[in-house]
């Protein structure tokens, strides 16, 4: 039979339960667990009352501060639920309590216990350490704010120290979802709240870099924040690894950055939710971003602002946040209130440039506004803001709830006025101009070095050849080590921003709703636009325009990044304002679009979507063409000191998409109809601003070509040429470098142009032949001609002219077109005599040589023909004119134009200067230039004022002499009719 077992009292059972909990005993050697500690004093004081050695609730109080205030805690750090509290919450009570020598939290290894792993390398140890089941919840949960908040100070510092000891591609997780934990109780995210409200750990103000408690720890932004600019060895690849291991390291890191983000943004989001917390995170991020505002500026002083890599981080974790209002239909776009950018006292926006209003015009509609503001957030205005702003914030997957919005009673006026969509909106969009769109343009920058520097190390290498020299070597050692550290930063940037989809997927339709609220602002979508721009827009930040653009280039280059984004809103928005500086004025900017489309035309883009926005697209089909024109002559006159060399770039962009359109049958009959209405306006201009740079273009490279040919031939010359000193030879290696360059660009950009003038005459010719562009499409045709086919046409030879862009065969193919082109239309036959006016390059012998020359290279033989005939129709308007300039005489000076000494046809008065010149003459100048050209004041053609009087006196004088010259021709037909007769009558 079974011993039975002797029955306990409750209060041993209470003994025994108390004494495993709390691992102590009254009783001296009672354990044998090493844990177990003996409580002596404590057992000696109950002794005194008079009470038995057994742990009771009643005693309970003296035990914990006994066995707390002692010196004989274990490392162990296995707190029971009731002693941890107690310790944690006030420290200061236990002054001599050496229960964790690495000054590490206890509460730290019991979170990283909560969020799963260990806690090695944070402080602590990792073998067992956790906590009895719902003991963190039960702790936080309950806790008072007051007492915890210092307990919560040491914890978020600990758990900042954590990350600091934490690589880029490290293991960020588990104090990630630790913090994530804290701020999901309501006494973690105040702690962290008014640590960001009170500024405790930010660096100086004055050179603000935060890596503080935010950045840090809300923004994890681990060492530099992320890859970019970090140290090679956090890196999982190098340059010179193979392309299926640089493959795998960039979709780990891919991987891993986006776990950051999601964590991230829900930490921020958690902490907005709050109603406790969120004002003190708007004024956090605000004044992270006031403070950086030098990092939208071309040079940046790292030491005065925040990384890239914070900024790249914090843009990611934005875009996140405004996923809730970015959904297709863009529904919550009305929430966001234009006057926030004058009146929103969080953010510093006024001193941003504008769209279109001057610094001056802003303040003084800011000024003349503010009086009418209602800064009342009590009245029921400001009510109905706040439940709009719930309700706008309630809907999508990673909505913000209702209580997001901000409190009227609580709140200052002017931060509790805006719905938090509208904040979210002001403050991704300074975001991502420091953020990620000051990454791309890095980015751009650095690949820009690296070339720069290949060419440069091909130069030293080419002259190293020539001139061995031990400083060339050092040079190319220097430059190839500089190669390779460019190339590591540009493989980082490659993993973070162009390898991942998804930030720029975010972007892409972030900015899709800029656009649309801007259109808005403007009236919507509808052509054409109204003649006066309205304030708000004309004031609205110039960079939240040239980002979205920005944006659009550099997706535009990644293969597929512009999958699934709806581009017809983008595309809708550049036809609009592209040739609109009355609501964009920067040219600059408007000249940005144009490369958006350039990068959308397929033959580059190789998408059937972007085809769609060009061949289909309603908007496309009636203005695209129209505006292209229109920004092609605006872009002369950009206001820019380098505006002669950046005009050139910009319509080699508009010259490429009017060649695409100008093959798509729909555009090119808008295009003849523009060009038959606007035929003495822009398309006449167009046309004058074409002509000019083909001939300064062809000009400038043919002249190159021959100063090349000589650098050349010295170079040839080996025994001369090595007899040079070194530093001469480097100097003429460069220039000869140099020289190849810009032969080729110019070349490059002159067949674009002559090209256009070919494919267009074809079917345009009516304005090519106006008596004030006649005389100037002749003078270059005949120009040209006489280059390519005249006595210097051998000193142009090239040993490789492809190299150069230069083909010469079928420049002079394009430039014969022109001619049958332009004679095929000219119905009142005003070519020919045009053609021989020019007095410069025109000769009769040049026609012949061209089509020997083209005989040769297999042209049409019915285009040969039609040239020959009109070379014959300008031979016999030579002599004609011979004849008319004979019988004319000596004509008086005041009959003379100022400007080209011709006979005056058609004489006008400038209204400024009083100078009388010839009508085709100063239309002619005032297509490039709109001033007086004897004063520069400003002169439109309809200020011209004929002068009848003097007209009628040249025509007078003309009748007069033609009159001369028929009684002198008279004459001499008669004694040639008379001499015969007279002589017959000799004879007989």
């Amino acid at each position: 039979m079974a011993t039975q077992k002797p029955s306990r009292t409750p209060a041993e059972i209470e003994d025994i339960i108390l004494r495993k909990i709390f691992l102590v005993t009254l009783v001296d050697s009672m354990e044998n667990d090493s844990r177990i500690v003996y409580l002596e004093m404590t057992a000696a004081e109950i002794l005194s009352e008079g009470k038995e050695l057994k742990l009771s609730r009643d005693l309970m109080e003296r035990i914990i501060i006994d066995r707390l205030s002692g010196s004989f805690l274990p490392p162990s750090l296995h707190f029971s639920t009731y002693s941890i509290p107690i310790d944690a919450r006030n420290p200061d009570m236990f002054p001599n309590h050496d229960m964790n020598k690495s000054n590490v939290s206890p509460l730290l290894p019991l979170l990283f216990s909560e969020v799963g792993g260990s806690i090695d390398g944070f402080g602590g140890s990792s073998s067992g350490t956790s906590g009895p089941p719902g003991f963190v919840e039960e702790f936080f949960r309950d806790a008072d704010y007051d007492s915890i908040e210092p307990v919560l100070k040491q914890l978020y510092e600990d758990l900042r120290g954590s990350v600091l000891k934490v690589s880029a591609l490290g293991n960020f997780q588990q104090p990630l979802r630790a913090l994530l934990l804290l701020v999901n109780y309501p006494v973690g995210a105040k702690a962290l709240a008014s640590a960001m409200q009170l500024k405790l750990f930010l660096v100086e103000l004055e050179a603000m870099e935060p890596v503080s408690f935010l950045v840090e720890i809300v923004l994890f932004v681990l060492i530099d924040g992320c890859l970019l600019y970090c140290q090679p060895t956090v890196l999982l690849y190098s340059v010179n690894s193979r392309p299926a291991d640089l493959l795998s390291s960039f979709t780990t890191i891919k991987t891993v950055m986006n776990n950051l983000y999601d964590g991230l943004a829900e930490v921020l989001m958690c902490l907005l939710k709050n109603t406790n917390t969120r004002e003190n995170v708007l004024e956090y991020l605000a004044e992270v971003i006031n403070k950086n505002s030098s990092r939208g500026h071309l040079q940046v002083d790292p030491l005065s602002c925040a990384s890239s890599g914070m900024f790249v981080n914090l843009s990611a974790v934005m875009l996140r946040l405004c996923e809730p209002f970015l959904d297709a239909n863009l529904t919550k776009r009305d929430k966001i209130d234009p006057k926030y950018v004058f009146y929103g006292n969080r953010l510093e926006m006024r001193g941003l440039t504008a769209l279109h209003a001057s610094s001056e015009e802003v303040s003084e509609w800011f000024d003349s506004n503010t009086a009418k503001v209602d800064t009342s957030t009590n009245t029921g205005e400001g009510q109905n803001r706040l439940l709009q702003s719930q309700e706008a914030t309630s809907s999508g997957s990673n909505a913000i709830e209702p209580s997001l919005q901000n409190n009227p009673v609580s709140r200052s006026s002017e931060k509790s006025k805006y719905t938090f969509i509208c904040e979210c909106f002001f403050m991704t969009a300074r975001v991502l101009n420091l953020g990620l769109l000051k990454a791309f343009s890095d980015f751009k920058h650095l690949v820009q070095d690296i070339s720069r520097c290949e060419d440069t190390l091909s130069s030293f290498k080419a002259m190293q050849e020539q001139a061995p020299s031990p400083q060339l070597q050092q040079d190319i050692s220097r430059l190839e080590k500089e190669i390779e550290l460019y190339s590591q930063e540009k493989l980082c940037y490659e993993a973070q921003i162009l390898r991942d989809g998804g930030i720029l997927q975010r972007a892409l339709s972030y900015y899709r709703l800029m656009v649309i609220w801007l259109v808005g602002l403007a009236g919507g979508f509808k052509m054409p636009l109204p003649p006066t721009c309205p304030k708000e827009f004309a004031s609205m930040p110039e960079h939240f325009v040239e980002d979205a653009m920005e944006l659009l280039i550099f997706a535009s280059r990644i293969p597929r990044a512009l999958d699934g984004v709806m581009l017809d809103d983008f595309m809708n928005f550049i036809i609009m304002f592209m040739a609109s500086p009355e609501y964009i004025r920067n040219p600059y900017l408007r000249a940005k679009m144009v490369e958006v489309l350039n990068c959308w035309m397929p033959r580059r883009s190789g998408s059937k979507t972007t085809e769609t926005l060009f061949e289909g697209h309603q908007l496309s089909l009636e203005y695209l063409v129209k505006n292209l024109l229109k920004l092609y002559v605006d872009i002369e006159f950009t206001g820019s000191h380098t505006q002669f060399y950046d005009k050139f770039n910009i319509r080699h962009n508009i010259a490429e998409l009017l060649e695409y359109l100008w093959q798509v049958p729909s555009h090119r009959n808008v295009w003849r109809k523009i060009a038959k209405e606007e035929e003495k306006g822009v398309y006449l201009n167009f046309l004058n601003f074409l002509i000019n740079d083909s001939i300064y273009l062809l000009d400038e490279s043919l002249n190159k070509i021959l100063e090349h040919k000589e650098l050349e031939a010295e170079m040839s010359n080996t025994v001369e040429w090595e007899r040079r000193p070194a530093q001469e030879r480097q100097e003429r290696t460069r220039l000869f470098q140099s020289q190849e360059n810009i032969i080729r660009i110019d070349m490059k950009l002159a067949n674009e142009d002559v090209s256009m003038l070919a494919f267009t005459s074809e079917q345009i010719t009516a304005p090519f032949l106006l008596a004030e562009m006649v005389e100037r499409v002749a003078s270059m045709l005949n120009y040209f001609l006489l280059q390519l086919v005249g006595p210097q046409r051998k000193s142009l030879s090239l040993k490789d002219p492809e190299k150069y862009e230069f083909r010469p065969k079928l420049l002079l193919k394009q430039i014969v077109n022109i001619y049958v082109n332009l004679a095929k239309g000219d119905k009142e036959n005003i070519f020919p005599q045009a053609i021989i006016r020019d007095g410069r390059s025109y000769n009769e012998q040049l026609f012949d040589a061209a089509a020997d020359v083209l005989r040769r290279i297999g042209e049409d033989s019915r285009v040969i023909q039609e040239f020959v005939e009109l070379g014959r129709k300008a031979k016999i308007a030579a002599s004609e004119a011979m004849d008319v300039e004979a019988a004319l005489g000596d004509i008086p000076d005041e009959f003379l134009d100022p400007i080209q000494y011709t006979l005056m046809r058609d004489p006008v008065i400038l209204p400024s200067s009083k100078v009388i010149v010839d009508r085709p003459v100063i239309q002619r100048h005032l297509l490039s230039d709109g001033t007086d050209p004897f004063n520069r004041s400003q002169l439109t053609a309809d200020m011209l004022i004929p002068d009848v009087e003097l007209k009628a006196r040249i025509e007078e004088f003309i009748k007069s002499q033609e009159l001369k010259r028929r009684e002198s021709l008279s004459m001499q037909n008669a004694k040639a009719t008379i001499q015969p007769t007279d002589t017959t009558a000799l004879i007989d």
